[in-house]
């Protein structure tokens, strides 16, 4: 399918790139809405708004065929008062701000994607969470994801249909999680982390990507979709996947005791890592959706090309 224009508000990140890079050959124009200038590549150019205010960038809105909104600070940091007032306002600000828009306009986009996060439901290693059967978690970042969906659900807009996709853990080359978990399997600290056994839910950032796809090609679908591989895998496994991949033997583990200090260190929240998020796309596998990368060996595979 060929689009006219899509819209990426906050699309300067590492998932904004994943996106741009699978949309270009197939989009007339890709506009990104940004905090910074940019200059324009190809069909590929930024418009500067800050998150907060109506302004000139709402006219790129008009008629568009997709919206998908990835605004939303790095959670990888301490949760200091100061960072965790930053973490939810990035989130809510913008997202409160696009639906107040498009719930004003005559011709909104057809379809708004708003990013969320699989880390909504609670710490589970007792039995998989889905849509429909999952129990939402307690905690700081529940806190922020509640916050965001709630923003994202505020205003009514019967124009555009409404996505909030629950993302999980995107695995790439480029960025995010797996170059970091790559670097300690090299560094011969890839072993488990805490005891192990928490559940990792992944989405490949080319399945990640192609969801968006599938959704504006199927506009029977909305709602609450989880964006995470079908066949989510423990700390542990994953960690021996990734140096077996590597051709690396051993890896130390880390103990709770020692992820502690060393979060302090990198400046992270050892939650990030020893949360157990069992999470299942149970929407997405029921609407046809077929995951290209299935199995965390697959992707890791497909990470080290």
């Amino acid at each position: 399918m060929h689009y006219n224009k899509i819209i990426l508000a906050g699309g300067n990140g590492y998932l904004g790139r994943v996106l741009t890079d699978s949309y270009k050959d197939k989009t007339k124009e890709i506009v990104i809405l940004s905090r910074h200038e940019k200059l324009t590549e190809n069909n590929v150019r930024t418009v500067v708004w800050d998150g907060k205010t109506r302004g000139k960038w709402a006219a790129e809105l008009v008629n568009a065929d997709m919206l998908i909104n990835l605004c939303g600070k790095n959670v990888n940091c301490r949760y200091t008062p100061k960072n965790k007032a930053e973490i939810i306002a990035s989130r809510v600000l913008p997202t409160e701000l696009l639906g107040m828009v498009i719930h004003d306009m005559f011709e909104p986009p057809k379809l708004w994607i708003n990013l969320s996060s699989a880390t909504i439901y609670r710490h589970a290693e007792d039995r998989p969470q889905d849509e429909e059967t999952g129990q939402i978690g307690e905690g700081f970042s529940i806190d922020v994801c509640n916050a965001w969906e709630y923003a994202f659900n505020k205003y009514d807009t019967p124009k555009t249909r409404k996505i909030a996709l629950r993302m999980g853990i995107v695995l790439g080359r480029s960025d995010s999680v797996f170059p970091r978990l790559l670097n300690l399997v090299k560094l011969g600290l890839g072993g488990k982390q805490g005891n192990g056994r928490q559940y990792v839910s992944w989405v490949h950032e080319y399945d990640a990507a192609r969801s968006t796809e599938w959704f504006a090609n199927h506009s029977e679908l909305q709602g609450v979709f989880n964006c995470t591989a079908p066949n989510p895998i423990k700390n542990a496994e994953l960690m021996h996947t990734i140096r077996k991949a590597c051709g690396i033997p051993f890896g130390l583990p880390a103990p709770r005791w020692l992820l502690e200090p060393g979060a302090i260190v990198i400046g992270t929240e050892t939650e990030l890592i020893l949360k157990s998020r069992w999470v299942l796309p149970k929407r997405l596998s029921d609407s046809g959706f077929k995951f290209q990368y299935e199995t965390a060996k697959e992707a890791v595979k497909e990470c080290l090309k």
